[in-house]
């Protein structure tokens, strides 16, 4: 039988505040929410003294935790409207949004400004869709021309050319399949620079020789793109997306 209460913990000069879950589980375990709620789940038999020096011993990290998504959400981009001015990230470089009424429909772009005509300007649907749409074709074309990059080299290990496929994911840039040869990428992956897309690219690449993260996996990565902790830092400081 499953309960939950919520609790307050002192710690220094903070109020923790936290949800406790009652339920069948072998240890005190903690989980804390985008929206900085925070969850401690025990078994019926542990005793309240045992669960609040387990969350006191993790209030360093709730902490930073709670701040960090604080400002993740500050720092969240707004909806877009699909009118001119906006800006659009493609490779790390933000391209400008203009839009003309015309008889026909198109989009393309010059590297600096995306080029939407419509006939109806002020149809938001039409220009979602179409703006959806050649955003989903940049990531199969930038995407696909980074995988045919590295791929030569998982080659020869035996590997088969990886299958493609993207779509909208929460919480990572990537996955892999690979029992199945197939890498999904995060279609938010495409705001970032060329070398960070590489860099998670090359990751899925190296779960088809090392399935987990073991220390023989970094050891590979690291063998195949000795600067990959530099490239993920830049992936977690300048992303627009954020997880």
């Amino acid at each position: 039988m499953e309960n939950s209460t919520m609790r307050s913990l002192a710690v220094g000069n903070e109020i923790i505040d936290y949800c406790l879950e009652r339920k069948v589980v072998k240890n005190l375990n903690l989980r804390i929410r985008k929206d900085g709620k925070v969850f401690a789940s025990a078994n019926p038999e542990v005793s309240i003294d045992e669960i609040e020096n387990f969350v006191c011993s993790k209030s360093e990290y709730i902490l930073s935790s709670i701040k960090k998504f604080d400002e993740m959400e500050k720092c969240r981009p707004q909806p877009k409207q699909y009118v001119s001015g906006e800006s659009f990230y493609i490779q790390g470089r933000a391209l400008r949004l203009q839009v003309t009424k015309g008889n026909r429909e198109s989009i393309k772009t010059d590297g600096i400004y995306i080029y939407l005509e419509v006939k109806d300007p002020d149809s938001f649907e039409r220009k979602h869709i179409l703006v959806s749409r050649f955003l989903n074709q940049q990531c199969k074309l930038v995407f696909g021309e980074v995988i045919n990059e590295l791929y030569p080299t998982f080659k020869k290990y035996g590997v088969e050319q990886p299958i493609l496929r993207i779509r909208d994911m929460e919480t990572r840039w990537g996955s892999c399949l690979a029992k199945k040869g197939i890498i999904t990428l995060n279609k938010r992956l495409l705001e970032a620079p060329r070398n960070c897309i590489e860099y998670v690219v090359m990751h899925e690449l190296c779960h088809f020789i090392q399935p987990n993260h073991s220390k023989h996996f970094y050891t590979f990565l690291t063998m195949l793109m000795p600067d990959w902790k530099e490239r993920k830092n830049l992936l977690e400081k300048t992303a627009v997306y954020w997880l």
